[in-house]
């Protein structure tokens, strides 16, 4: 009983635990540091589009008929999971044009698709692969070009 007493007369108790953990009210001279991210260049303009935000009920047809209101849509493909079938949320539109493809990105980018809000934007083109080495000094598994441990050498 006395503990409790005790707890509600201290002055934290009285200005709530709220303001104990708030990061406003404290006196710590350390701030965590805010993480610097780089965010990429924007696309060059080009007819291809990248569209984010697609719902899993989004077909390919669905994605062609929004954005051809805003131009003539040469592709437009949603990418779909191999197993399921369904969106895996994102897409791409070809148009015929830039002026299209700039009018497409104008008219959709932020707005609404099967309930969802998508994001429009140019399509970066693909990283180049990796290159492979081929050098047979790599292990691993996988490896036919290291000793053969079990398997029979015919």
């Amino acid at each position: 009983m006395a503990l409790r007493a005790a707890a509600t007369t201290t002055p934290a108790a009285s200005r709530g635990l709220r303001a104990l953990f708030s990061t406003f009210s404290s006196n710590f001279p350390f701030s965590p540091p805010q993480p610097q991210v780089e965010k990429p260049p924007p696309a060059e303009p080009s007819t291809n589009l990248f569209v984010s935000g697609l719902s899993k009920r989004t077909t390919s047809e669905g994605l062609r008929e929004a954005f051809a209101k805003h131009g003539e849509v040469v592709n437009a493909r949603v990418v779909t999971d191999r197993v399921s079938g369904y969106s895996k949320g994102f897409g791409f539109v070809r148009y015929a044009t830039l002026e299209d493809a700039a009018a497409g990105i104008k008219g959709l980018d932020g707005q609404f698709l099967d309930g969802w809000v998508i994001f429009a934007e140019y399509a970066r083109p693909r990283p180049p692969p990796p290159s492979i080495q081929n050098d047979n000094t790599a292990g691993g598994y996988g490896n036919y070009n290291g000793p053969s441990y079990g398997r029979n050498n015919m």
